[in-house]
C-alpha cells in the first residue's frame, strides 16, 4: 500500500522543486546537461527568480498566463519555474507551431506574456495584432524587432525573489491537448499535482534518485516530457539531459554513448527508428541505461522483443494523459509484459466501463476511468467537455482497454476518432480542414493506419470536385498542404483519392468503414 502524498495547504511548486535544493545546500548539483556543459540547480534557481521579477516588472500578476514556446533548454526551466514562483501560470506549447496556431492559443489563454525562441517569436509577432491580451513578447536565444530580449531582461532583474503565497490548490500550469472538436483545450493543473505525479510515478514507479541522469527524447513542452525532464529530477535532485533539436536516430545514440544517461524516455516511433540504425549495438554503448520507457501510443510486441534482443534492455510501456499530468498505468522494471501497458500505479485507481458507465466483465474491453490526485479539475473555458471528462473524482480518459487476471492492462484504441502519431494527438477534423482548403478537394476524411512497424500514422481519403482529374502527384501535393499549415507529424502518410466516402443516412462520415478497409 502506497502512503498518501502529503502537500501543505500553503505551497509553491517552484520553491518545492527548485529553491529547496539551494536552501538545503544542494545548489551545486547538476540540474541539466545541455550542449556538453553542466547547469546547476543554483544557476537555474537564480535565473528563475530573475525571470519572475522581470515578469512582475512587465505587469504580469498571479493567475495570469505566460505562454512558453521554447525548445528543451535551461531557459524553459527558468521561465517555467519563474512564472510559477510569482503565482503566474506557465502554458507550454510546441515551439514549432504556425502563426494561426499561436493566435488561437494566445487568445484562448489570454496570456499576458509569451517567451519563445526566435522562430516561434517571429510567427507570434505576425499575429500579435490579433491578441489584445498579450502585453509582452520575449525572445530567447536571438533578437527580433518588436520583441524583448530574454537575457537582457534577466540581466537587469533582481536575483532575490520570495515565492508567492500560493496554496496547493492554486492553478500552476495549463497543458493544451486536442479533443474531438479539433480545437486544443487546456487542462488546468494545480500546484499539488506535480508532487503527486513526481512521488507516485517518478520516485515510486521508476525509482528515480539523485544519481540518475534522465534523457527524455519526448519533448518538454508536453506532459510526458515535462515530468521526465523537469519535476521528476527536481524531486530527487537528479539531472536531465536537454536536447533542443529534433531527435534523429544516430544523434540520439551518440548522446547516450557520450553522456551516459541512466533513464531513457521516448515513444515507440523513436525506438523503432533507433532499431533501424545499422550495427547500433556494436557502435554505441547503451550499458548506462537502467530504465527504458515508452509512452504516447501502444508499444507493438515486436518492438518490445527487438529492443531487448538488440540492446539487452526491457522496454516499459506506460499509459498517461495530459489531463492526468503523467502516467497512471505502467509496466514495472523486471515485470514488463509484451503487448501490455502494465498495471495501475499505486496511488491511482482504475475501472473499465461500458458506454452506460457499468463495469465490464473481466477480460472485456471497456472505457478506462482513472482516479488520482494529479488529475486536472477541468478544462479552461470548456464547460461541456469538462462535464464529460472530469466526473467527480474520476477522469474519463477516452481510452479503450481490457484487463487480464493478473491486473495487466492492454490498450485497444480510442473511444473516438483521435489519432496519436509519434506520441502526440492529431485531430482528424483539423487535418481535414487543411485538405479542404485545396481547390481540388470536395470532401476529406482522416483515420489512423498502422505502418510496417505497427505504429499509427494519418491516412487521408479525399473526394475530388467534379471536373477535377486525379494526377499522380496530387496525393503528395495534398500532404504538402497539411505539412505547410500544421506541424509535420500531422501530415498524412498516405492520401487516397476515392469517388465517395461512406456515410450514414444523415450525412455523417462512417470512419469505421474506412478503418476496416485500410
Amino acid at each position: 500500500m502506497t502512503a498518501p502524498v502529503q502537500v501543505p495547504d500553503r505551497f509553491n511548486a517552484a520553491d518545492f522543486f527548485l529553491d529547496c535544493h539551494v536552501r538545503e545546500g544542494r545548489g551545486g548539483r547538476t540540474a541539466f546537461r545541455y550542449r556538453g556543459r553542466s547547469v546547476t540547480y543554483g544557476e537555474v534557481a537564480e535565473r528563475a527568480s530573475r525571470f519572475g521579477n522581470a515578469l512582475r516588472a512587465r505587469g504580469v500578476e498571479m493567475e495570469q498566463r505566460v505562454l512558453l514556446a521554447l525548445p528543451d533548454s535551461p531557459a524553459f526551466a527558468e521561465a517555467f519555474w519563474g512564472a510559477i514562483k510569482i503565482g503566474a501560470v506557465p502554458v507550454p506549447v510546441n515551439n514549432a507551431g504556425h502563426a494561426e496556431e499561436y493566435a488561437f492559443l494566445l487568445e484562448d489563454s489570454r496570456a499576458r506574456a509569451v517567451v519563445a525562441d526566435a522562430a516561434a517569436a517571429a510567427e507570434i509577432l505576425a499575429v500579435r495584432h490579433l491578441c489584445p491580451h498579450l502585453a509582452s513578447v520575449i525572445v530567447a536565444g536571438g533578437a527580433l524587432r518588436g520583441a524583448l530580449a530574454y537575457d537582457d531582461l534577466l540581466a537587469s532583474a533582481s536575483p532575490e525573489l520570495a515565492p508567492a503565497d500560493t496554496t496547493k490548490d492554486d492553478a500552476a500550469m495549463w497543458g493544451y491537448t486536442s479533443g474531438s472538436t479539433g480545437r486544443p483545450k487546456a487542462a488546468v493543473h494545480l500546484q499539488h499535482d506535480f508532487v503527486h505525479a513526481a512521488e507516485l510515478v517518478g520516485r515510486n514507479t521508476f525509482g528515480i534518485g539523485p544519481d540518475d541522469l534522465i534523457f527524455s527524447v519526448s519533448k518538454i513542452y508536453f506532459a510526458f516530457g515535462l515530468g521526465n525532464s523537469l519535476y521528476f529530477p527536481g524531486l530527487a535532485g537528479a539531472a536531465a539531459l536537454l536536447v533542443p533539436e529534433r531527435p534523429e536516430p544516430v544523434p540520439i545514440l551518440e548522446l547516450i554513448h557520450a553522456e551516459r544517461p541512466t533513464c531513457l524516455f521516448s515513444v515507440p516511433t523513436v525506438y523503432a527508428r533507433l532499431l533501424q540504425v545499422e550495427d547500433a549495438a556494436a557502435r554505441f554503448d547503451l550499458s548506462s541505461l537502467r530504465l527504458c520507457v515508452s509512452s504516447g501510443e501502444a508499444l507493438p510486441p515486436a518492438l518490445f522483443h527487438a529492443w531487448r534482443e538488440r540492446f539487452g534492455h526491457e522496454l516499459l510501456d506506460v499509459v498517461g494523459s495530459t489531463e492526468a499530468l503523467h502516467d497512471f498505468i505502467a509496466n514495472r522494471p523486471g515485470r514488463a509484459r509484451a503487448g501490455s501497458c502494465g498495471q495501475v500505479i499505486p496511488g491511482f485507481e482504475a475501472r473499465l466501463t461500458d458506454d452506460e458507465g457499468r463495469p465490464v466483465l473481466p477480460g472485456s474491453v471497456g472505457q478506462l476511468w482513472i482516479k488520482g490526485d494529479s488529475t486536472a479539475p477541468g478544462y479552461w473555458n470548456r464547460h461541456e467537455q469538462t462535464k464529460r471528462t472530469m466526473q467527480g473524482e474520476w477522469l474519463r480518459t477516452g481510452d479503450m482497454l481490457y484487463e487480464d487476471s493478473d491486473g495487466y492492462f492492454y490498450f485497444c484504441g480510442r473511444s473516438d476518432d483521435m489519432l496519436k502519431v509519434g506520441g502526440l494527438w492529431v485531430s482528424p477534423a483539423e487535418v481535414e480542414g487543411c485538405l479542404l482548403e485545396h481547390p481540388a478537394v470536395l470532401e476529406a476524411a482522416v483515420i489512423g493506419r498502422r505502418d510496417a512497424d505497427g505504429l499509427t500514422k494519418a491516412h487521408a481519403f479525399c473526394v475530388l470536385k467534379d471536373g477535377v482529374a486525379p494526377s499522380a502527384g496530387l496525393p503528395q501535393e495534398l500532404a504538402a498542404v497539411v505539412r505547410a499549415r500544421l506541424a509535420g507529424y500531422k501530415a498524412p502518410r498516405w492520401v487516397d483519392l476515392v469517388p465517395e466516402l461512406p456515410k450514414t443516412a444523415t450525412g455523417k462520415i462512417q470512419r469505421f468503414r474506412l478503418r476496416d478497409g485500410a
